[in-house]
């Protein structure tokens, strides 16, 4: 039986032959680094960095409570029609009210002065008892990470900028 070449594969195995590599059958100098070499680490890196996440998930509790002040900008998801504010602006809002309840300030009264949320203020902001799928993600992440009574960092979501504080 007698093979055929195809006149490329004729071409490109002269070429290989006059530009110095010797056998076609040898292998490149850059084989075993590029994927071969940082393929198996990366993926062990991420599969690290999920198995973390689902301890750190196991280990919290399936419910929790949690009230928050919601500061919305005219970019914000739910906004009511007038809402003028720019994103800084609300961000700079956010942050004065965290400022504030830092230094002692009730969370309750902030909500009132602060929160955009209708219905908030007498509220206090509570948002009852929650399922980590009820909220969106970052919310969730930041409010199943708090300890109770603790308040997080002001947290953006596609709502505003929130500040929260575990209840329960």
């Amino acid at each position: 039986m007698t093979r055929s070449f195809s006149p490329v594969a004729v071409f490109v195995a002269l070429s290989l032959a006059s530009a110095g590599c010797g056998a076609l059958a040898s292998s490149p100098s850059w084989i075993g680094g590029g994927l071969a070499v940082t393929g198996p680490s990366r993926v062990a890196s991420e599969e690290a960095v999920e198995s973390a996440d689902r301890s750190r998930l196991a280990n919290q509790p399936q419910q929790i409570g949690a009230r928050h002040i919601l500061i919305m900008h005219a970019g914000s998801r739910s906004k009511p029609d007038d809402m003028q504010r720019s994103r800084p602006e609300a961000l700079t809002r956010a942050k004065e009210c965290l400022r504030k309840l830092r230094a002692g300030g009730d969370f309750a009264k902030l909500v009132g002065e602060y929160s955009d949320e209708p219905g908030a203020a007498e509220r206090g902001g509570d948002l009852g008892v929650f399922a980590r799928d009820v909220m969106v993600q970052a919310f969730s992440d930041a409010a199943f990470a708090l300890k109770k009574g603790e308040i997080s960092e002001v947290i953006e979501t596609p709502y505003g900028f929130h500040i929260i504080q575990r209840t329960q």
